[in-house]
């Protein structure tokens, strides 16, 4: 039979992937919105642009989860950061041709804006990095095969930590680059170096988490020893298991997983409307310039990843997955209520129960996804919740500027129904047990 061996494998290179990903990412959000306005478009091309990604990450999310099952992580690992480092050349594109005019519009719902080859071109790129954007549910369902059940929840705190680290860094860099030469040109270029780096580290330095064993109960049998690993060892999982390509029925029937994603759209809604209306509060309501805002959110993620690293493991000896999700939604909560308030002081104050309240959620209900999910379809599900984060960006991305337009700091009040919802519902967690 085929079996699992014991993983043995650092969590070191993992990271290095995660972060370096995030960093290609972040180094460009400080000024992607005065580029898209440089090309053409307004507040409302620029937030669809800002959609793209999730829209196509739907779609690819899913797939490359359950190709992740079949054919091993690392390659499709690979290829998820191949398509990513694509799509930055393709954004180079976008800065080197000319800003060609290929039609005035001016629309009761999108505004007035001028399509141009360049802004068609960032569409362009930002829908090829969402296509092939599985990297985080593949990455999930890698830490999955070489962690033990016990140290999930710290060792995805870790992976949140990276991730902070790359949103903290990413920006820094983008503001020195920018100010040294080339303005736009620079960032860009830095992306792609980072993600040709973050190609070579899954080439040679990750290996596969899914290596499997052939276990003979037969030794006699020559035809086992010879050759048959070699052809259909990767159709098996970790657990030894063959892997069937399942559709989203067959992981609705996995117990407590449908409960899980349900939590999963509720986070990522919250935050996306956060994440969007933050910016148009503090510009308009704290009056911020873009210094202050890069403060706050350094300030946020460094916070953040000192909850998520040395605070996160010595409570995750202590308290279940369930209890910190708990926990941790009822302080987040909190942030979401303070910033209904409009006040700067209260503002910072928010930052700290942000920081806290996410940083023991956010990696525990991970951790309670992929324990649910087990090594058979780990990948599959962590697919099909990259797909529920998805569709929660797309909607918080959408919606959280026009909430602000309307109900202004009232906007977060709607964020805090949101996770407060989530804090009841993950009372249930407390009494699940894993199949």
């Amino acid at each position: 039979m085929l079996g699992r061996r014991g993983s043995g494998i650092s969590l070191l290179p993992l990271l290095m992937v995660n972060f370096i990903g995030t960093l290609g990412f972040s180094i460009v959000l400080p000024f992607l919105v005065f580029l898209v306005d440089r090309f053409g478009g307004n507040s409302i091309i620029y937030g669809i642009i800002g959609a793209t990604y999730p829209v196509f990450q739907l779609v690819g999310a899913p797939v490359l989860g359950r190709w992740s099952d079949i054919y091993g992580r690392k390659k499709i690992l690979f290829l998820s950061q191949l398509g990513t480092l694509l799509s930055w050349f393709i954004f180079l594109i976008a800065l080197l041709i000319p800003i060609t005019t290929l039609r005035d519009i001016d629309n009761n719902i999108l505004g007035s804006f001028t399509l141009t080859v360049p802004l068609l071109i960032l569409f362009v790129a930002r829908a090829l990095d969402g296509i092939t954007g599985g990297n985080v549910s593949v990455a999930n369902a890698y830490l999955a095969d070489i962690t033990s059940e016990e140290d999930r929840s710290k060792n995805y705190g870790w992976m949140s930590v990276t991730t902070n680290l790359g949103l903290i860094v990413g920006p820094a860099l983008a503001s020195i680059l920018s100010a040294i030469s080339y303005q736009y040109l620079s960032p860009v270029v830095a992306a792609i170096i980072i993600s040709f780096t973050g190609t070579l580290v899954i080439l040679f330095i990750v290996p596969e988490s899914r290596k499997c064993i052939y276990q003979f109960e037969d030794k006699t049998n020559l035809k086992d020893v010879f050759g048959y690993e070699q052809r259909e060892c990767g159709g098996y999982s970790s657990g030894g298991e063959k892997v069937e390509k399942i559709g989203f029925k067959r992981i609705l029937k996995i117990n407590h997983i449908p409960y899980v994603l349900l939590l999963y759209f509720f986070i990522f809604l919250g935050f996306n409307i956060f994440y969007t209306a933050f910016p148009l509060h503090a510009l308009n309501l704290l009056e911020w310039q873009v210094s202050d805002m890069g403060l706050y959110f350094t300030v946020l993620s460094s916070m953040m990843m000192f909850v998520e690293g040395p605070v996160l493991s010595k409570a995750a000896k202590v308290y279940s997955d369930s209890f910190l999700v708990v926990i941790g939604s009822f302080v987040l909560g909190i942030n979401f209520l303070l910033l209904v308030t409009g006040s700067e002081i209260l503002t910072y104050i928010a930052a700290i129960f942000f920081a806290v309240g996410n940083g023991l959620m956010w990696p525990s209900v991970l951790s309670i996804l992929s324990k649910f999910a087990g090594p058979k379809y780990q990948g599959a599900v962590q697919g099909f919740a990259g797909s529920f984060m998805s569709l929660a960006s797309i909607a918080g991305l959408i919606f959280g500027g026009f909430l602000y337009g309307y109900l202004s700091t009232g906007t977060f009040f709607i964020s805090a129904v949101i996770i407060y919802s989530v804090f009841v519902l993950s009372f249930r967690l407390l009494g699940f047990k894993k199949s």
